[in-house]
């Protein structure tokens, strides 16, 4: 028997199925499958409709919310996937600028692997610059994503070349990856917005810090040098007691909690009725959310129970009514 808590068994089998190529193509090439699990991912993905999830951003809005996108998907192997995401982004930001409900922009998000860094750097340069041209025109910020530390060298070197020439660009930084405090210092030269995550990958011990208190401490720690720099930042988590503990200091001043659509929205709300902090709301639409549904299950294990649950009652999702 294994003295590793349930809850830690069940973090690292779920990130386990995130990780594995196969069981991802399952899903994409079973609809039935998709149809099973839907329930459950309506619990966090925002719509998988783009003029209804549009419809949905502005009513965040209107309760005093900024928000976030990123069109669902990553690890895109093909030409056709990375095409097809690209213009979606392109498609989602023109429709953004002609919605009356938004008061204010969207910020866009992406993995850089879905708009083509896992064929080749050129290509992920000319679909990023296609994007941020277009988003610049719009007034549209675009913050890039973290992924697996594997692709940390190649996801900040393309980060570092576009932020020469795109000054609404941003960078997520992931606080368990033991390199993080070393990138910053390269990072915070461009000026460019960050956000601050804990950095949701199984990583090895080798490279990454394990959920615990030594993470809590590093991140607070980067938290502050990055305010420190007068930039615009993110401090992005869902755990309730650091949000806690930067918003009773310092560190949130000047900065925004950022939060992922449909995990914890109570926490979120909390911090933007008490009116000192900004918040907003980072949400997710597409049809491709295997991912990013196991992510968030593996987040807080607990919740496979409420997925259990939402997919043996397929009951519509009351996620927005919580905000």
């Amino acid at each position: 028997m294994t003295d590793m808590p349930s809850s830690l068994i069940a973090t690292l089998a779920l990130k386990r199925l995130a990780a594995t190529p196969a069981y991802r193509e399952m899903f994409l090439a079973c609809a039935s499958l998709r149809d099973f699990l839907r329930p459950a991912a309506l619990r966090y993905i925002i719509s998988e409709d783009r003029a209804q999830m549009l419809d949905k951003l502005a009513a965040l809005q209107l309760k005093g919310y900024r928000t976030g996108l990123e069109y669902v998907g990553e690890e895109a192997n093909t030409l056709a996937e990375v095409q097809q995401a690209t213009e979606e982004y392109l498609r989602l930001i023109d429709a953004m600028s002609s919605h009356g409900g938004l008061q204010e922009p969207t910020q866009l998000g992406f993995d850089l692997s879905n708009v083509g860094s896992l064929i080749s750097r050129e290509l992920a340069l000319e679909n990023c610059n296609r994007i941020l041209a277009r988003a610049a025109e719009r007034s549209v910020g675009v913050i890039i994503s973290m992924e697996r530390s594997q692709w940390t060298d190649s996801i900040l070197d393309i980060f570092l070349a576009l932020s020469r020439q795109h000054s609404h660009l941003g960078i997520t930084l992931q606080a368990q990856l033991n390199r993080t405090a070393d990138d910053l210092e390269d990072v915070l030269k461009t000026g460019c917005k960050v956000r601050l995550v804990k950095g949701v990958y199984s990583e090895p011990a080798a490279v990454a810090l394990p959920r615990g208190e030594a993470l809590d401490q590093r991140y607070l720690g980067l938290l502050e040098r990055i305010r420190g720099a007068g930039i615009a930042y993110a401090f992005a988590t869902q755990d309730p007691s650091l949000v806690q503990t930067i918003c009773a200091s310092g560190l949130a001043d000047g900065g925004e909690l950022e939060m992922l659509h449909g995990v914890r929205p109570q926490l979120i709300k909390s911090v933007k009725d008490q009116g000192r902090v900004k918040t907003r709301v980072s949400a997710v639409y597409g049809t491709n959310w295997y991912l990013h549904l196991l992510h968030r299950i593996a987040e807080f294990p607990e919740n496979i129970f409420l997925a259990l649950d939402d997919v043996a009652s397929k009951r519509q999702s009351t996620t927005a009514a919580s905000y």
